[in-house]
């Protein structure tokens, strides 16, 4: 079966039944972002959601600790380190193949436990004014070297960035991540609070790069066309290049099984998945939808990414204490 087919079947089975179910999704997804889009499956389906939203790390802890009793039939995080570590803890249910069949490999668990719902890319942020004449970094390790000393900022506080010191202790190891942060620091590293911040640093000259997702910057130019920044990837599998997702999965616990797979199906049909990337700006996930015409390629996407299981970054404690050993928390 199709997805399409199955999402049909599914959206028919639910809305047979719709007056008599609900959902509840715990969302770390920001409520601006995904609101429109669970108020669309809602109109399409009658199925009313009820939404609790909140940071991710601390709506998948939330849902390791009611256990058995959590009332969220889906969690949807902002990244794949929680949905790793409630994969881990054996909280979420298998999904359907037909759910994931076709996706890209980069999109979706090893394990069959989650899918994801968008993409998106760490990327080097820049002036083109001001870093004309220095050399392009081939990985984000050179960014401790000299010529980048006090003009590169990252935001250690921020949850895409720990996702990505994640990967760098995966790919890495302990110690080649440590000293690399600890080099940054030397190198005189300045630290902002969210990639928003770090984007605007560049563009008011405090900084001439930055550590971000690549989404943020293309919402600054969908406001103005000529924002004084751009970005571009390390070479081709530099961690730096991270791929991370937003992604979705049903809770063990859910009495809701049906509503909760149609809910996830909804998020990869064609409409929605032309939301993500022509509104948020991020990488859609089902082959045939093109990427936002100022997104990189797919093709150069799937390049640049490091050979990275995201299912393997749920170690977040682990990150956290290490930013804490070196001073950055």
């Amino acid at each position: 079966m199709t997805r399409r087919l199955l999402t049909i079947s599914l959206l028919l089975t639910i809305g047979s039944l719709a007056s008599a179910q609900s959902l509840t999704l715990y969302s770390g997804r920001g409520e601006a972002l995904v609101q429109p889009i669970v108020e669309r499956f809602t109109a399409e389906t009658g199925i009313e959601v009820s939404v609790r939203y909140g940071g991710t790390a601390e709506l998948a802890v939330l849902i390791l600790e009611e256990g058995r009793a959590s009332p969220a039939d889906v969690f949807w995080g902002q990244d794949a380190g929680a949905l790793g570590a409630l994969s881990q803890a054996g909280r979420l249910s298998a999904l359907p193949e037909e759910l994931t069949a076709g996706l890209p490999g980069i999109y979706t668990s090893r394990g069959g436990l989650w899918v994801a719902t968008s993409g998106r890319a760490r990327v080097l942020a820049y002036s083109p004014e001001r870093s004309v004449e220095t050399p392009w970094p081939a990985t984000v390790f050179d960014l401790t070297e000299p010529q980048y000393r006090g003009r590169v900022a990252w935001a250690p506080t921020n949850g895409s960035f720990q996702a990505f010191v994640t990967a760098m202790r995966v790919v890495h190891g302990e110690t080649a991540t440590e000293a690399w942060l600890r080099g940054m620091i030397a190198n005189d590293v300045q630290a902002y609070r969210n990639n928003t911040t770090q984007v605007e640093a560049i563009a008011a000259g405090e900084v001439d790069y930055a550590l971000v997702n690549n989404y943020y910057l293309l919402r600054f130019l969908a406001n103005d066309p000529a924002y004084p920044v751009a970005q571009g990837f390390f070479g081709d599998g530099d961690v730096g290049n991270l791929v991370n997702v937003a992604g979705a999965g049903i809770v063990d616990t859910s009495d809701d099984r049906e509503a909760a797979e149609a809910f996830l199906s909804f998020m990869l049909q064609e409409d929605s998945q032309e939301y993500f990337t022509n509104v948020v700006f991020e990488y859609p996930v089902v082959p045939g939808v093109e990427p936002a015409g100022a997104l990189a390629s797919f093709d150069a996407l799937l390049a640049a990414s490091p050979d990275v299981d995201l299912d393997v970054l749920e170690d977040l404690e682990g990150t956290l204490e290490l930013l804490r050993e070196v001073g950055l928390l």
